[in-house]
């Protein structure tokens, strides 16, 4: 096969795989595969200047920094739809649609209501040749060279009898996982991390210079079809799959229903589904499938008459803090909790918001009696996001933070930073229902039905005074407490028996022993692979462990000094708990190193590289010391670069960090 026709090859495939990863969620090969194909055609390109044009993989990045933006005039207005807050708005939408039509029921078509920046893209005979922001409507931003570099679009498009002209709308985000790991790479490089992955999305497609944008994670879904020369369509879902046949990346969800019945379940079925999803959506857009009825129909001012967005009840309203107290964890911090009116959040009736620390409220100056806005999102914890102090009367009343333990009345201690206080009672009630909770958590020992209410329950009720005591309990001692039937009891006996097989890492994790997280435990386990090696372990044993530090080997050590500690590891054991070690590594290039990655790699993400390492035996680090091995430095690589070449650490560029994978 000829150089031409080998890069031509290459080019389709690499385009079908970035389909299947970046739209379908459904990747065909590893990274490693991926990244020796683009490999192979850099170097072909290379050899051949002449094969290089504008849709191939490489030329995602390029141009010089832009001075501003020129202004772009959309050839079809870009339409905002508007909102139905409730369910009887969206009865009203159905029937004021349903009267337009002259007819009974009308058939929609339903997506997710992306929570990203609205674009649009030109293509001229399957050629990508500009993009834009939707501005005001009529007239928006150019934006090409930065929509270039955004994996999933497609720079040509497949298929035969591609038209003419063809303008796709569509919405620029970053999905949730994607903005985590680059707050995460922000956070260690000492820079400032985004606020949520809407306005990062927005603010990396607004950037001068195309290599920034090209660092940050963007995705694409397109989902309807402006001016189009050379194409007819009779309905929407017609679009949307010729859209999908033709290599455009359109959101597998979707919803065909019919009339407000219809809807309503898509609307439900999606608002379950809403936190699962890896991308950020805030309701169901609705419109009417048949094109020729969205004609007859027509738009007001900017709007058009046959769409609208049912969104999803709001994830921060304002509530009336009512009071404040404090709760006390397993390891007795005590934090404060501010108890509020109750208010419909985010699909949830909230009554608590935390306030974290004795600091952070502070620093927020939350007082009895304040209006505030209160967040939610997901299943995490509600938290006030600001106090409105234009409301305040002068009645609000400031919290005072307490001396002693309200559960055993044990004095309270401070941190030395003062962030955190903790209770000093060695045997209170509190601490201990939080670590039999923990210990029953999914990622500690996994014991289902064990929920917060019940550990408070067991410890009330005096049958459960150590972590140990949860394996001898039986299925008519647990019917005697409230609300506990025979068969829940049964569940929950028979899940704390199959938790009695686990890992030792689980188990390392279970006991809550201070300042051992997932991620140390799974190191501990590694090192010493038998929890009683663990147990005799020194402090000096423990610093020779990776990531352990003094202050964290000190606190390790001190737990199993602890008498009681000791007695409720032997007494697990005895019950039959069994924690098997972990498979060893096999032996690779990287064996026995630690290795820190900074800075963004060209050729693959930074999880595909921590993977890879640990495939090779070795250890991916957060943090630069002197044990760390290799510092693998990316583009705009950090402070973490700066700290290696301090210390006198070995600095891998990509190219040699890729050679030695090889």
């Amino acid at each position: 096969m000829n150089a031409a026709a080998r890069v031509k090859e290459l080019k389709e495939q690499l385009a079908h795989h970035d389909h299947r990863y970046y739209t379908l969620d459904s990747p065909e090969i590893s990274d490693a595969s991926y990244d020796a194909l683009m490999r192979e055609l850099k170097k072909l390109e290379a050899e051949h200047p002449g094969l290089v044009t504008p849709d191939s993989p490489t030329q995602r990045v390029s141009g010089t920094p832009l001075d501003k933006f020129e202004k772009v005039t959309h050839r079809q207005q870009m339409m905002s739809l508007a909102n139905a807050l409730d369910e009887q708005e969206f009865i009203d939408f159905d029937e004021r649609v349903r009267k337009g039509l002259g007819a009974d029921a009308v058939d929609y078509t339903c997506e997710p209501k992306m929570d990203g920046l609205a674009i649009e893209l030109v293509y001229e005979a399957g050629d990508f040749v500009q993009g834009s922001t939707r501005g005001d409507g009529v007239i928006g931003e150019d934006v090409t060279v930065n929509l270039r570099t955004v994996k999933n679009l497609p720079l040509k498009l497949t298929g035969e009898g591609l038209p003419r002209l063809l303008e796709v709308r569509g919405e620029v985000f970053i999905r949730k996982g994607d903005f985590t790991r680059m707050n995460e790479r922000l956070v260690a490089q000492g820079e400032e991390p985004f606020v949520n992955p809407r306005n990062s999305a927005a603010g990396s497609l607004r950037q001068l210079d195309p290599k920034i944008t090209a660092a940050r994670p963007l995705s694409l879904f397109v989902y309807e079809v402006g001016v189009v020369d050379g194409k007819r369509f009779a309905s929407h879902r017609q679009k949307l799959e010729w859209m999908k046949e033709v290599g455009l990346p359109v959101n597998p969800r979707r919803y065909d229903t019919q009339g407000v019945a219809g809807v309503k379940e898509a609307w439900e079925d999606l608002l379950r589904q809403r936190h699962e999803l890896p991308y950020e959506i805030d309701g169901l857009v609705v419109k009417v499938d048949d094109l020729d009825a969205r004609a007859r129909l027509g738009q007001v001012s900017r709007s058009p008459r046959w769409a609208v967005a049912w969104k999803f009840p709001p994830e921060e309203m304002e509530a009336t803090v009512e009071d404040i107290q404090v709760q006390v964890g397993r390891t007795g911090a005590i934090t404060p909790v501010a108890w509020l009116e109750p208010v419909f959040v985010g699909g949830v009736t909230v009554s608590r918001a935390t306030l974290h620390n004795e600091q952070e409220l502070r620093r927020k100056d939350v007082r009895i009696g304040d209006q505030v806005f209160v967040r939610r999102a997901g299943d995490v914890i509600p938290e006030i996001v600001k106090v409105i102090t234009s409301k305040r009367t002068g009645k609000e009343r400031e919290f005072v933070f307490p001396t002693e333990c309200p559960i055993c009345g044990s004095k309270v201690k401070k941190e030395e930073d003062g962030a955190i206080a903790r209770c000093t009672g060695k045997h209170c009630p509190a601490k201990l229902a939080g670590r039999i909770r923990h210990f029953a958590t999914r990622t500690a020992m996994d014991i289902e039905g064990l929920g917060e209410k019940l550990c408070e329950a067991l410890v009330d009720s005096g049958k459960v005074k150590t972590v140990a005591d949860l394996f001898s309990l039986e299925v008519g001692e647990l019917m005697t407490l409230e609300r506990m039937g025979e068969k829940s009891a049964q569940n929950l006996v028979d899940a704390i028996a199959r938790s009695k097989a686990t890992t030792l890492r689980r188990f390392i994790y279970a006991l809550g022993i201070p300042e051992v997280g997932e991620a140390t435990a799974k190191a501990l386990a590694e090192q010493f692979r038998d929890v009683k090696k663990l147990m005799a372990a020194s402090i000096e044993d423990l610093q020779a462990v990776r990531d352990v530090g003094p202050e964290m080997a000190n606190a390790i050590h001190g737990y199993f000094e602890d008498p009681d500690n000791r007695a409720v590891v032997e007494a697990l054991l005895g019950a039959g708990v069994n924690p098997e070690p972990p498979e060893a590594p096999a032996a690779g290039t990287f064996t026995g190193k630690t290795v820190v990655l900074t800075g963004t790699l060209a050729s693959m993400s930074r999880e595909a590289a921590k993977e890879e390492i640990e495939r090779r035996g070795g250890k991916v680090s957060g943090s630069v010391s002197k044990k760390t091995d290799f510092v693998v430095a990316g583009e705009e690589a950090g402070s973490k670069l700066k700290k290696a070449q301090e210390l006198g650490v070995k600095v891998l560029t990509e190219a040699e960090f890729q050679a030695l994978l090889s």
